[in-house]
């Protein structure tokens, strides 16, 4: 099969509007989550990563929605910088999302069409139409999972031969309807979330918007390549994730397997890391068993918050920022191990040579994701 080459990125978030604005940001310990008293979110002040009130107005537009015009301004950056042509026949558009335009049902008049406008395929025709893509749109959407999901679906379709390239993109926006199903499940944080932490309580929910552009063409061989990945599923709760992980860890031993790698081959896991007890211990249990636990080890919620749809997405771009820099990025709000069984997490900027990379990621339904990349 060709090997899948990453051929561009893009993060669009309140952390920043570029791939190297984000990195540049994270590595100086900023979050964009912050304290927000919203009415339209909850009726309590809340935590969550939001862009600004300016930036919201940007998007705005009788056409598109604001989940839209996020997916827009993330293709729009990483298509202008490079050369995959949206109109080439060769090339497909694979959105991401849990949630799409949900949150229309908030605040727009109940009408025949609405259940149309909320569509998620509709969502990515417009996206497909706005930059002249000529083949049919793909939409994934599987839990928290759907990011990392995405990519392996780009990788997969490239590899079959169908298409040499794959521009994906994911995002997700936090509306009341959003955030009360996880309030719902209690999972909600009072403070900024503390993945792994023994004092940690819970989600801290953001938005945002990342695409990476793939391609076999040869010409990108100098660049980070897509090497393997596989999905998996408890079996075990609608909700809650399996207590003994060993769904995840199949999924990242198949992962390493289509690599042609072993864990020791590994130099950097990013986690999903949702600073719920339940993930955080499930996902520790999962690395474990999957021999990675002297890996070094983060989770990025604690500067973006959980983006859901996107969040795979922007964890995977931060992470290859990551191997290009020979960088490791600490996990904001750790302080003490709080699962048990420890893994190797790490608490400071760490310079260290980097050539592989594993990216997992968990959600509801019990879906399991993971991802390797190697420069």
């Amino acid at each position: 099969m060709p090997a899948v080459y990453i051929v561009a990125d893009n993060i669009y978030s309140p952390v920043g509007t570029t791939t190297d604005e984000n990195f540049e940001r994270v590595k100086q310990g900023f979050s964009g989550i912050k304290k927000h008293s919203n009415p339209t979110l909850a009726d309590e002040d809340i935590h969550v990563s939001l862009f600004n009130l300016n930036e919201s107005k940007k998007h705005n537009n009788l056409k598109y929605s604001y989940f839209e015009g996020l997916l827009i301004s993330s293709v729009e950056d990483v298509l202008a910088n490079c050369d995959i042509k949206a109109d080439d026949e060769k090339t497909i558009l694979i959105v991401s999302t849990t949630k799409g335009n949900i949150s229309l049902l908030e605040t727009d008049a109940d009408n025949p069409g609405l259940k149309n406008r909320i569509a998620l395929h509709t969502s990515a025709k417009l996206v497909a139409d706005h930059f002249g893509f000529v083949n049919q749109p793909l939409v994934v959407s599987n839990a928290c999972i759907s990011g990392i999901m995405a990519i392996l679906t780009g990788m997969r379709l490239i590899q079959s031969g169908k298409y040499e390239n794959a521009v994906v993109v994911g995002a997700d926006v936090i509306s009341k309807f959003v955030l009360s199903g996880f309030q719902s499940f209690q999972a909600i944080s009072a403070e900024p979330c503390k993945p792994f932490d023994e004092n940690r309580t819970g989600i801290t929910l953001g938005e945002g918007a990342a695409t990476m552009i793939l391609s076999s063409n040869p010409k990108y061989s100098d660049r980070i390549k897509v090497l393997g990945g596989a999905v998996s599923n408890d079996a075990n709760h609608i909700s809650a994730p399996s207590r003994t992980g060993e769904e995840l860890s199949g999924a990242i031993e198949r992962a390493l397997t289509m690599a042609g790698l072993v864990a020791g081959d590994i130099d950097l896991v990013s986690a999903h890391g949702t600073a719920t007890s339940y993930n955080d211990e499930m996902e520790a249990k999962a690395i474990v068993l999957a021999g990675l636990e002297t890996v070094p080890a983060n989770s990025l919620k604690g500067y973006y918050g959980h983006t859901l749809g996107a969040a795979g997405l922007i964890e995977s771009i931060i992470s290859i920022k990551s191997l290009k820099e020979n960088l490791i990025l600490p996990t904001l709000g750790f302080d003490k191990m709080g699962v048990s069984t420890p893994i190797n997490v790490c608490t400071k900027l760490t310079p260290m040579r980097l050539k592989t990379c594993l990216k997992t990621a968990s959600g509801f339904g019990g879906c399991n994701a993971a991802v390797v990349f190697s420069k």
